[in-house]
């Protein structure tokens, strides 16, 4: 079985600019999607990595020819997601999204190799997921276009190559290390979504607080963004949740009284720690006099996953200097201690290495 490549219509196409749009799903209808920047214009922050997306896909549009494959890594809640889209809106194609977890069988992910048209993009997201078999499948995907398979049986099986049309893979990891080198390695742009700054979450709280028509004020605003984490998904949940209270229990607008007393009635502090990093913390210090101690004891101790401390307390307590790995395990700094009120150790009494 062959496929005909389109590719000779993808650069037909680019030249009479009849692009195919993205798809509109029910998956747009839901709050994350309605605010997710669309352009590179509305794409608050990542200054640095928009600039060099946007150097390739010109480059690959006076080419014509698709955008090289794209792994986006970092932590959850950056925009990589939001990024594979602004992508396929800027170059004016399709795009496929699906996770790693759901391609369990080799016939999930051929399916949906075979189905792209020349130029679309395929967004897998968690990719270091991925199973060994969809992997290899992958691979000459990636590099060759085209799918390895075999037929028949025992001493019949005959083996065949199967062109695809070109096209682009954009993954999204928020574990770059767990990729292994192969993939990894045919992935031609890599790059690193970082923390937001005050500033940027400023404009990111202001941008869907008017989409939501949420009245907010400036110090509102920077109230909300202090507290978000350096995150964008969570500087918009908390606008959501700031905006509920306003409506309900003060006159509709955002203030910075109205976004604190939100805050604190959400557990929510100054340094956007919630109760459970403080609940780590404290732990670590009255139980474990500041450290070190290993990640199981601690699991053990909150009653939480191990995964759940690693993936969701850690990543933001070790950004603020407020945790710190070391050989022997967790330890709580000292400008952690003053923040929650404690009298840093002295050196006598700190645990030397």
């Amino acid at each position: 079985m062959a496929i005909i490549s389109d590719d000779e219509n993808f650069s037909k196409k680019v030249k009479k600019n009849v692009l195919v749009k993205p798809e509109v799903n029910e998956y747009d209808k839901t709050f994350e999607n309605n605010i997710r920047p669309k352009s590179f214009d509305s794409y608050i922050g990542q200054t640095n990595l928009k600039e060099t997306l946007k150097i390739s896909i010109e480059a690959a549009k006076k080419r014509e020819t698709p955008l090289d494959h794209i792994l986006f890594y970092g932590p959850p809640g950056l925009g990589k997601t939001t990024l594979a889209g602004v992508i396929a809106q800027e170059t004016g194609v399709s795009i496929k999204i699906t996770s790693a977890p759901s391609l369990e069988r080799p016939r999930d992910i051929i399916g949906i190799l075979m189905s792209l048209k020349a130029g679309e993009i395929l967004f897998i997201d968690e990719i270091h997921r991925l199973n060994k078999l969809a992997e290899e499948i992958l691979y000459s995907a990636m590099e060759d276009f085209c799918l390895d398979m075999t037929t028949g049986k025992s001493q019949s099986v005959k083996t065949m190559r199967v062109p695809l049309v070109k096209f682009t893979m954009i993954g999204a990891t928020t574990k770059a290390g767990d990729l292994s080198s192969p993939l990894r390695d045919r992935f031609g742009l890599i790059h690193r979504l970082e923390f937001y700054t005050k500033e940027e979450l400023i404009q990111v709280v202001k941008r869907t607080a008017s989409i939501l028509n949420i009245k907010i004020t400036d110090d509102g605003a920077a109230e909300i963004a202090s507290r978000s984490r350096g995150t964008p998904r969570i500087a918009n949940r908390l606008v959501k949740r700031v905006g509920d209270f306003a409506i309900v229990k003060f006159d509709g607008v955002i203030t910075e009284e109205v976004a604190k007393k939100s805050l604190e009635t959400l557990d929510i502090d100054n340094m956007g720690l919630n109760s459970t990093d403080r609940t780590l913390l404290r732990l670590i210090i009255e139980k474990y006099d500041g450290g070190p101690v290993g990640i199981e004891t601690l699991s053990a101790a909150l009653g939480e996953d191990i995964k759940t401390l690693e993936d969701v307390c850690e990543p933001y307590l070790l950004q603020t200097g407020f945790l710190q790995r070391t050989p022997r395990g967790r330890k709580v700094s000292p400008e952690a201690m003053r923040y929650l009120g404690y009298k840093p150790l002295g050196a006598s009494q700190q645990t030397l290495f």
